[in-house]
């Protein structure tokens, strides 16, 4: 929240010189979109005026769609027209010398077209694989391709049940799938308070109610979880436990245990999210490994091979395979064999193992890099993960230093996309250490995040 407080002219209505000082702060930028304003009474008492009058003045700013108001969370500076708080795409163009550390992705290498290009060249010399990538497949996949994914995750450390996966077009139809399986609209469903923006997406498109769960640095909060539960279990928890984006933080041992019992006590579905990958060592003890009655587990290859082959997977339940099926014969009655049969054929690539242990020791360098460059400011990042979350000192504020970085060639995240519910979001940045084109480049990016909040506040306002 902002302690934003305009000097008034003293001609005209009160309530609409308010009003007007809104307007104009929110056109020069120094209230941020999403930014939630100060209480009516505490603004009323900075200004010297009633209670009334700064009510007035909230309402004609709404009125005139400068401000929308929160039914027991307050006001808040409008979103432009469509764009919503959880609104955050991929693929989107990057100018020309910007340095994108926007986007968790995999850092660049030869080797990711090299082995796509090998995979397709094999199957266009494979009679029998070009005729079965033009014929209908199971819905969940062919049995063999099933299984040969389900044999490369198993060679990471991760589900290997080739009976109970069900191949998806990447993760994010894996949360959608799962979401549709699981839930009907107007059912509540929980997931950290900061989590992956595509699972608050997802959750918003199927009409479903959303509750945060706090958080803290052993990750999610399981007693307060505890304390939801005694007064209205989630139908589904979502849950990143071996490493949450945007902070990075891992869910503790004793915390996957005592979770993995509440699921059980209350009858809670579990989507365990493993898409942003880590190495086994890094890894905990799987919710599916605790709970694999009731849990779903996420994969895909965007983190490893490419995220434009948009093939994943999900292990679930035996009792929830029929209705997965039908679930996907209503939206694409499959999973194109061609892109799964080319994935296939990549994780089984000798070079697919080179570029995995080439990318853990880049990531594990960049990571080191940032650590060492942004040390002042305690940045958040575990050992081979490309994500960095980055708390802001006080007086800054992360959509001004989002701005800033901008103006100077860096792209990087604010954390109101990855906000579950209406809380305020918190001052700080996610920086992905993935996908600059090379450890140069990201030293010059660190380098530039450095000086950026190594100088003072571009304007007073800005301060907390």
């Amino acid at each position: 929240m902002t302690i934003w407080t305009p000097t008034l002219p003293d001609d005209g209505p009160r309530y609409r010189r308010i009003a007007e000082a809104l307007a104009e702060a929110i056109t020069s930028g120094e209230l941020a979109p999403g930014e939630k304003l100060p209480p009516q009474r505490q603004l009323a008492d900075r200004l010297g005026v009633t209670v009334g009058t700064v009510t007035r003045a909230y309402a004609e700013a709404h009125r005139q769609a400068w401000v929308e108001s929160r039914v027991g969370s307050g006001t808040y500076v409008r979103r432009p027209a469509g764009e919503a708080p959880t609104t955050f795409r991929a693929g989107q163009p990057v100018a020309d010398g910007v340095i994108d550390m926007g986007m968790s992705l995999p850092p660049p290498h030869p080797l990711r077209p090299q082995g796509l290009q090998r995979a397709l060249r094999t199957i266009a010399e494979d009679p029998v694989a070009l005729q079965a990538a033009t014929d209908y497949q199971p819905e969940a996949g062919s049995e063999t391709q099933r299984a040969r994914i389900a044999a490369w995750q198993g060679g990471l450390g991760l589900p290997e049940a080739p009976e109970r996966l069900v191949i998806t077009q990447g993760g994010q139809h894996g949360i959608h799938l799962a979401l549709q399986v699981l839930a009907q609209p107007g059912d509540l469903v929980a997931a950290d308070a900061l989590t992956y923006p595509g699972f608050v997406c997802a959750a918003q498109q199927a009409h479903l109610r959303l509750a945060a769960v706090p958080m803290d640095e052993d990750g999610m909060d399981v007693e307060a979880l505890a304390r939801l539960c005694a007064r209205q279990a989630p139908r589904v928890l979502y849950v990143t436990p071996d490493l949450n984006n945007p902070t990075g933080v891992r869910l503790s041992d004793e915390r996957r245990e005592r979770l993995a019992a509440l699921a059980r006590e209350h009858d809670i579905w579990l989507v365990e999210d493993a898409v942003q990958y880590l190495p086994a060592s890094d890894r905990g003890v799987a919710l599916s490994t605790l709970a694999p009655e009731r849990t779903l587990h996420i994969f895909s290859t965007s983190k490893i091979l490419a995220g434009g082959l948009r093939i994943g997977s999900l292990t679930v339940p035996d009792p929830l395979l029929e209705r997965l099926g039908a679930a996907i014969r209503s939206q694409s009655w499959m999973v194109p064999p061609l892109m799964v049969e080319a994935a296939c054929r990549w994780m089984e690539d000798p070079a697919s193992h080179e570029l995995l242990e080439w990318q853990t020791r880049e990531i594990a360098a960049r990571q080191a890099l940032a650590q060492e460059r942004l040390a002042a400011y305690a940045p958040q990042g575990r050992t081979n993960s490309s994500i960095l979350w980055l708390p802001l000192p006080a007086g800054r504020r992360s959509s001004e230093a989002q701005a800033l970085l901008a103006q100077r060639g860096v792209k990087v995240s604010t954390p109101e996309p990855f906000c579950v519910g209406s809380e305020a979001a918190p001052q700080a940045l996610r920086l992905c250490l993935g996908p600059p084109a090379s450890r140069e480049a990201v030293e010059r990016a660190l380098g530039i995040v450095r000086e950026t909040l190594d100088a003072p506040p571009s304007s007073p306002w800005q301060t907390l």
